[in-house]
């Protein structure tokens, strides 16, 4: 989302408002980026309370926190980042998944790469019922960078920063998340066309 809208305020300008207290103009920030956030906040935690419980405490640290909002970032990347916080330390509250060390070139094969009929591949892929299953299954750290840059539309350094890593280290895991939601898509569609 752009950060002016209909030739409005801008969102850096609403939050200066917010920061003087202006709760309309907080709620304009809410009303611009509520999609964004839940999206976010449903994919890094499990439970849909959960994610209901991270996107208040978003908006809530955000109406608190407006005065510290230097515009370094778009506003949608401030709250994002404040939503991936709150998700993690909702995460932090409940066991750790387990992390999948499959390694690429396993991940790759599985993916279809060389395999004998990468077209019904791609036909399988357009049903959306098999996708969605396939990105379900992913840990929460390959759908929350695929959120970020696929879905979102950050860019590499906004998804880098967000995350709090390199930009090379942040190719790098989406490459591989990419190539893990290729990997289960195939696995989808062998499962459906048995």
């Amino acid at each position: 989302m752009s950060d002016s809208q209909d030739g409005g305020l801008s969102d850096v300008q609403i939050l200066r408002r917010s920061a003087e207290g202006d709760r309309t103009a907080f709620d304009e920030i809410v009303r611009r980026h509520h999609a964004s956030v839940f999206r976010l906040a449903r994919l890094l935690v499990t439970r849909a309370e959960e994610a209901e419980d991270v996107l208040q405490q978003t908006f809530l640290s955000a109406w608190t926190g407006a005065s510290q909002f230097r515009g370094e970032a778009s506003a949608r990347t401030w709250l994002l980042t404040i939503t991936r916080h709150a998700a993690l330390r909702m995460r932090e509250r409940r066991s750790r998944e387990p992390v999948d060390d499959t390694p690429l070139d396993e991940l790759g094969m599985q993916a279809g790469w060389g395999g004998p009929d990468p077209e019904a591949l791609a036909v399988a892929t357009e049903h959306r019922e098999l996708l969605q299953s396939a990105f379900a299954a992913l840990a929460a750290e390959d759908r929350e960078i695929l959120t970020l840059r696929d879905l979102e539309g950050l860019s590499g350094d906004e998804t880098a920063t967000l995350l709090g890593v390199s930009v090379a280290a942040m190719k790098s895991r989406l490459h591989r998340a990419r190539m893990t939601l290729a990997a289960r898509v195939k696995s989808e569609v062998s499962r459906a066309t048995r």
